[in-house]
Formats: C-alpha cells, structure tokens, sequence
C-alpha cells in the first residue's frame, strides 16, 4: 500500500519536550492574549500564570495553574478562601506567588466593598457580604459591626460595635441603639465573624439578636438581618428564618 506524500517515514521519531511559555507562540502566550484581546477572552489558568509569573523547571505557569484550580475543584472561590500558608503548602507554590495570589483575592474584595460603599446603598443580601467580607472574612478573632441604613436602604453609618476572642464577642447594645437614633436610622444589618469556619449560629448569637431586635423596635427601628462571615461563606439569620 502506497503511503500518503504527507505521512512522515516510518524511520523518523520526534522529540517533543516540555515547552516553556517563552516558547509558546505569542498569541498563546496569556499575558500576550491578556494584552492583545483582554481578560475576557483569557482562562482562569491563565490568569492566574500570570500572576505566578513562571512555573518551574517541570512545568510552565500555565500547567501549574491548571493544577492549583483542579486542587480546589476549578473553584476561583474556593481558590480565593485559601491562605497563604495554605497555597505555600501546594508544590510549586513558595512564598511569594503565594503572597501575589491572596493578594490578588483581597484587592478584589476590597474592589467589590468599594463599589457598595460608593453606591451607599443595599441592595441585596450579597452586597452586605461584600461590604463586611474585607473587614471580617481573614480575622483570627471574632469582631461586631453594624451597618446602619434609612428607609430606602441607604448606608448612613458603618461601625464596630464588639471584639472579642475566638468564639465570643461582647457587644453594647444601648450603645448601638443611641448610634441609630443618632443617625436617624430605620434599618440595622448585624454582622459578625467566626473564625473557627463553623456558620451555625450560637445560642449566644441567637439571644443577643433578639436583644438588640427588642431595643430597635421601641424606636421604630428594623433589624433586617444579621450575618455570620467566614471567608467566603456567610450565614444569614433572615434567610434562616430566625428574623
């Protein structure tokens, strides 16, 4: 049988080597693509090479990548709850891509908390997340705030109110009341954090919101939620059916 002119002979064996991106065609190059097209038309891998800059001497930063989002089930948030100690345990990662990848997730907290307090106002129960998760999400301590809004859901004041230790906080509930009287208040939004990972609201946490709920509604005022933070999850009593 008669061998197709483009078959390459039987005799010939290709060495393919592990390619580093320097050597990747431009245009598959991410922060050639990132420049050339913008970053919606780069991968998740992808951008994040290019905050790891290079990968090793086995892999490009791409491969690693790859495999830092496969580790967290190709979850950015998942990706994004991690801490530095965390990633520099992951091979390939040492201290400084480490350090650029959590930074990397805090200025987009903070980006996404910036844009609520600009707009200074709520809007859904994700944009008190979003504001609270850059104070409260990365703390080693347990801390209460208060967001204080009027009938249209505008922020008038955000405030902390409590800090404590790992598990417990104490909060001032007179002191809270008198700032919402102050700023002439018709809503709060609870918050606090809990370290430890668990969401589920302690028997504490439940009473002190009933507490604070009872003091609001002499003066007309609503508690209309109060929120657990942990990284990038949180508990919401409205939600729950405890408000």
């Amino acid at each position: 049988m008669k061998e197709s002119p483009s078959s390459p002979p039987k005799d010939v064996h290709y060495n393919i080597q592990h390619l580093t991106i320097p050597e990747w065609s431009v245009s598959d190059r991410p922060r050639e693509k990132y420049l050339a097209h913008g970053g919606r038309f780069v991968s998740d891998a992808e951008l994040i090479a290019i905050l790891l800059r290079n990968g090793s001497k086995d892999e490009s930063a791409v491969e690693l990548a790859k495999k830092i989002l496969v580790a967290n089930d190709n979850s950015i948030n998942r990706l994004a709850e991690m801490t530095i100690a965390d990633l520099q345990r992951m091979n390939g990662i040492g201290k400084v891509k480490a350090i650029t990848l959590h930074a990397a997730f805090e200025l987009g907290r903070r980006r996404r908390a910036e844009e609520v307090e600009q707009a200074a106002k709520i809007t859904s129960l994700d944009d008190v997340i979003s504001l609270m998760q850059s104070k409260l999400a990365e703390l080693d301590h347990e801390e209460f705030w208060v967001v204080y809004v009027n009938q249209a859901n505008t922020i008038l004041k955000v405030e902390q109110v409590g800090s404590g230790g790992l598990t417990s906080t104490t909060v001032d509930i007179r002191s809270i009341i008198k700032t919402a009287v102050a700023v002439s208040a018709t809503g709060l939004f609870l918050c606090h954090n809990h370290p430890s990972g668990n969401l589920k609201p302690s028997e504490p946490d439940i009473t002190m919101t009933q507490k604070v709920r009872k003091a609001a509604e002499m003066f007309d005022i609503r508690i209309q939620d109060h929120i657990i933070l942990h990284k990038e999850d949180a508990y919401s009593f409205y939600a729950e059916g405890l408000l």
